[in-house]
């Protein structure tokens, strides 16, 4: 498994890095297809973030976490990324799937920082980043997991059985919403 290491901000020693290192390596124990982790460490105010990201032939799974100390901070990631890997190995199971039945192998984040400036000029709103993903098809219940696994609040997927371009999302209440387009 390649590791690579992003710093902004502070400079993180030898020691804590083979600790990082050796810490996410015996992840693979639970999701076998861990082909590369991000471990980025900054550092502002007086805290550490570490956020940790991992990409398990496809599947990203993210998890993040703030504490005075970057070890503490990335223990607690670390943890919490875990908890995802079990999670998401469980529905797994619990669908009759196993790791190599579901085709990630397209799938993947890349960032692209854009000049939203010329097109946002008009109305004084300011785009800071621009995510290009690939939409890819699967049920509402399989968006709303790989939205649980990379942490965030919404997805977009391609309806697997209507084609649309749906959005998942977490709602207050704990519960989710779907977005279908109004043909």
């Amino acid at each position: 498994m390649e590791v690579r290491f992003v710093q902004r901000g502070t400079e993180i020693d030898g020691n804590l890095r083979n600790y990082m290192e050796n810490k996410i390596t015996k992840m693979e124990k639970f999701f076998r297809k861990i082909l590369n982790c991000q471990i980025v460490v900054s550092h502002h105010k007086g805290n550490y973030n570490v956020e940790t990201t991992a990409n398990a032939n496809g599947v990203i799974l993210r998890a993040e976490e703030n504490a005075m100390e970057p070890r503490k901070a990335f223990d607690q990631s670390l943890k919490n990324l875990e908890r995802r890997i079990k999670r998401y190995n469980s529905y797994l199971k619990d669908k009759g799937q196993s790791q190599n039945d579901m085709d990630f192998s397209n799938f993947s984040f890349s960032v692209d920082e854009a000049d939203a400036n010329s097109s946002a000029a008009a109305n004084d709103i300011n785009i800071e980043k621009v995510k290009k993903i690939p939409v890819l098809p699967m049920s509402p219940t399989e968006a709303v997991m790989q939205m649980e696994l990379v942490g965030h609040s919404f997805f977009m997927f391609q309806n697997a059985e209507t084609g649309d371009i749906n959005v998942v999302y977490k709602r207050k209440e704990r519960d989710y919403g779907l977005l279908e387009p109004l043909h």
